[in-house]
């Protein structure tokens, strides 16, 4: 009898006497079951594909499986896409003030971790599998399940032994830096109920990318350069589109001290401790902490314009990101009921330096903070009409930064229940409940505002402050905010046996989402030299900001901060107020079509939610068809959704668009026909799907200076996704020791129909959505006359070309690519020892990328690796 299992793009140590395909068993129905017997598209890497395939952490399992893709900048700031249902990757610098909730859910065992931009890296050691289940999964998974789920599933104590094991390897980079590792592990009974289990672990990964010598200047601006983003409010700054700046100095940013090779470095280090108690024969609980902190320096991607792995950076990228999950669940039975009640609470702080001179090239107001205004307003020089001067005065160095802190605390919730699992009918139902808070603070800094006498930068004091300032010399804009997502949920799955051989599944599940946001972000606008008899030199005007407290506590009335005067600034109440309000007139009164254009925003701003609200009731039907112990056939109708959001810069407007204050959530329905097929005795595994997806009210962040300088987001378009995928597994009869496994994905899909057309349009492709992706590996093991079992594989992994982003301005198109590996070792009953080679063929493989500031910034995959890995099982 073999065994069954759906491995994906895995590789399975087979015995070489009796070769058989090895059963993973999974809880993607929130039970346990063989991956061959549920009618679900899950793909898992398991605990020896993992250990085969050399993978500890995130962009190691991506590589390994089509249809799955991300979008974002390195180690812990990725955001995961399943199928190519992708819009737009957050903005790192303001993925928690503007990023979309993911549309992929994230697990660490039983805990949803989703968090925009920030996806959770966490370190595959004693990791037991990596589970995908793929298409929406709302019904079991809530919120953010949209696309799909990724589970991290950790090995749990084994009451059955004492055990151990010791991992250690090394490896050395194509003209990069050296890496090493260790791992160790045990697991001990402490008596004849409770049992310990213990994980710690250190990674130090090299660098490969060079920062290299560079320079540059005010001059770069979008403000001064023909083709780049211009307010349409702003008539004083068309002259300067190629205007002659020979009248301006312009000093320099140089990179020379920053200079380094190699300089993407990366430790990953942690501990986890679990305890099972095994309280009676009905009853145990498991509980565990977990502790991880991951230090990178550098960035991960390059800059294309310029010489292989190498970027231009100004100051220091740093981060360090450090998380705490406490878990916990207990099992039992209550009469004829399967009980689990599991809960988590985990805290993460991610501290981050990022260099910001890339958004010179897009920055129509930047020069403002650090030229003199005869650079910037040639026609503001005291005369009345202005006079069409030329730019003259000086321009300081425009190396900037981003100092941010992101403070997560996210707990969970769920008392589920479950009948016989064996009988003909037969339920799982539940509860659930979750509470995120996140802070994020980011000052934004221009050191050369400084030289130009700029006031300190406070926040405003109407709502959620985490400093109270003022913020740190040079900071000219401070996102300070809060956000809170609250979910309810009520679920359930209902399976039918209408004969030996058909099944039907009905789900459903109920939700209630509240997503709210307070805080402040806000500029130094208007705080250089004295504002007026009521604001003095070196006091902050806390002008044309954003006090989101204010803007979004539904009270009936709006402060307009749109004045650089605190004598024009005024409290409306209600529409009428705002329509014949003489100091908003006056305000306007020299940019009349400006002018209209804030007043309709401030009128609409009285109307502005309290919160983005959401509640309803999501379903899932899936008819399945065993003909045999060996086939399985299912088709499945499901539904997904991701909430919305509130807008920062919520009524700002320019031409015929109007940013909203708060967006929908998106929804999508898949229809899906799939099937599961064991042959040749059970040497062969043939596993696939097709599937067809419709989007509506797709989300997507946009960044247009012309608009606001503030990332916003908006239901942009409707969706369609075409897709075939699949996954195999051979053990060839006639050769002892041989394993082919291999999988695919092919998609096609396309923007139906565009809401906001001067961004997104119809008849374009969705992101990180390439056509082809494809992966194969063939393994040989054979025996020593010594004993031991040596083996060869070898593994290679395409993907075919793909757009970065569905707004046009803000995209750039990633390459195919091909990588390829061999590995070659000894193992035995105790130890194991191998030789590998990642990246056989040196390539630049385009792993994700974007350009936003409008300039291309590519994420490559680590170039030729070669090292070797030993481990020791005590």
């Amino acid at each position: 009898m073999f065994k069954r299992t759906a491995l994906f793009s895995s590789i399975l140590i087979a015995s070489t006497a009796h070769a058989q395909i090895e059963e993973v068993i999974v809880t993607s129905t929130k039970q346990e079951a063989s991956t061959q017997d549920i009618p679900v598209a899950v793909s898992a890497l398991g605990q020896e594909a993992l250990e085969q395939l050399g993978i500890t952490d995130f962009t190691d399992y991506l590589i390994q499986m089509p249809g799955v893709t991300a979008g974002g900048g390195g180690p812990g700031q990725n955001t995961i896409y399943i199928r190519g249902v992708a819009s737009t990757t957050p903005n790192l610098t303001t993925s928690g003030v503007a990023g979309l909730a993911p549309n992929v859910a994230l697990y660490l065992d039983e805990q949803p971790l989703s968090q925009p931009g920030r996806n959770l890296d966490v370190y595959a050691a004693d990791m037991n599998r990596v589970e995908v289940l793929k298409g929406p999964q709302g019904t079991l998974f809530g919120a953010s399940s949209q696309a799909g789920t990724v589970r991290l599933i950790t090995n749990k104590p084994d009451p059955s032994g004492f055990s151990g094991k010791v991992k250690f390897g090394a490896a050395f980079t194509q003209n990069g830096e050296p890496s090493n590792n260790v791992e160790a592990m045990i697991n001990a009974p402490v008596s004849d109920s409770v049992t310990l289990r213990g994980v710690v672990y250190v990674d130090n990964q090299g660098g490969y990318i060079d920062n290299v010598a560079g320079s540059i200047t005010a001059a770069s601006s979008a403000r001064f350069q023909p083709g780049g983003f211009q307010a349409d409010d702003n008539a004083t700054s068309d002259p300067l589109l190629g205007a002659d700046t020979t009248g301006v100095t312009f000093n320099t940013a140089d990179n020379g001290a920053k200079v380094e090779d190699d300089f993407n470095e990366v430790t990953y280090a942690g501990t986890r401790l679990s305890g099972l108690w095994q309280i009676n024969d009905d009853w145990k609980l498991l509980v565990g902490v977990t502790q991880q902190t991951m230090d990178s320096e550098g960035v991960f991607f390059v800059d294309p314009e310029l010489g292989d792995l190498e970027i231009q950076r100004y100051e220091s990228d740093t981060l360090e990101d450090e998380f705490v999950n406490t878990n916990w669940t207990l099992e039992g039975r209550l009469g004829a009921l399967d009980m689990v009640y599991t809960g988590a609470f985990t805290d993460r702080e991610s501290d981050q330096a990022v260099d910001y001179v890339d958004y010179l090239f897009v920055g129509q107001y930047l020069p403002y903070y650090i030229c003199d205004s005869a650079a910037v307003y040639p026609g503001d020089n005291g005369a009345t009409p202005p006079v069409d001067n030329l730019p003259s005065g000086t321009c300081q160095a425009p190396n900037m930064l981003v100092e941010g802190t992101v403070k997560t605390k996210v707990q969970t919730h769920e008392l589920r229940f479950s009948t016989d699992q064996g009988a003909a009918v037969r339920a799982t139902f539940g509860g659930f409940y979750s509470d995120l808070e996140l802070k994020e603070a980011n000052n934004f800094v221009y050191p050369g505002s400084i030289a130009q006498g700029y006031a300190a930068n406070t926040p405003y004091t109407t709502g959620y402050i985490s400093d109270a300032g003022p913020a740190p010399a040079g900071t000219v804009f401070r996102n300070d905010v809060l956000r809170t997502d609250e979910q309810y949920g009520v679920f359930g799955e209902l399976t039918v046996d209408i004969s030996e051989q058909i099944s039907a599944t009905f789900g459903a599940r109920w939700y209630d989402i509240e997503v709210d946001f307070e805080g402040s972000a806000n500029g130094s606008f208007c705080n250089k030299g004295t504002v007026s008899a009521l604001e003095p030199l070196g006091v902050d005007a806390n002008a044309y900001g954003t006090d989101i407290s204010d803007l979004y506590n539904a009270d009936g009335q709006y402060t307009f901060i749109g004045s650089c005067d605190p004598a024009l600034r005024n409290t409306f109440t209600n529409a009428t107020a705002v329509a014949g309000n003489a100091n908003f007139d006056l305000l306007n009164a020299d940019q009349d079509e400006a002018g209209e254009a804030r007043q309709a925003a401030v009128i609409a701003g009285l109307n502005a939610p309290d919160a983005a609200e959401t509640d309803g009731v999501i379903g899932k039907f899936s008819l399945s068809w065993t003909p045999s112990e060996n086939q399985l056939y299912y088709v499945t109708w499901s539904e997904g959704f991701r909430p919305g959001f509130l807008n920062r810069p919520g009524g700002a407007a320019a031409g015929n668009y109007t940013v909203p204050y708060a967006f929908d959530t998106d929804e999508l329905t898949n229809y899906e026909f799939g099937w599961k097929l064991d042959l040749l005795d059970g040497n062969l595994r043939l596993n696939g799907d097709i599937f067809f997806a419709q989007v509506e009210n797709l989300q997507v962040g946009i960044f247009d200076p012309a608009i606001s300088n503030l990332f916003f987001a908006d239901n942009a378009a409707d969706a369609e996704i075409k897709g075939v995928e699949g996954e195999f597994i051979w053990l060839p009869a006639e050769t002892n020791g041989l394993t082919v496994s291999g999988g695919f994905s092919v998609l096609d899909t396309e923007i139906t129909e565009s809401f906001v057309t001067d961004f997104v349009q119809e008849g374009d492709e969705l992101a990180f959505a390439p056509e082809l992706q494809l992966n194969l590996q063939v393994r040989q093991e054979w025996d020593l006359t010594t004993g031991q079992t040596a083996h060869v594989m070898s593994h290679v992994s395409y993907s075919d070309k793909a757009a970065t982003d569905i707004v046009v301005p803000n995209r750039t198109m990633l390459d195919s690519w091909t990588l390829v590996g061999v590995t070659a070792g000894v193992t035995n009953d105790q130890w194991a020892a191998e030789l590998y080679i990642d990246n056989l063929f040196d390539k630049r493989a385009e792993l994700s990328g974007n350009a936003t500031f409008n300039v291309n910034r590519i994420t490559v995959a680590r170039p030729r690796t070669v090292g070797f890995r030993v481990s020791y099982d005590i």
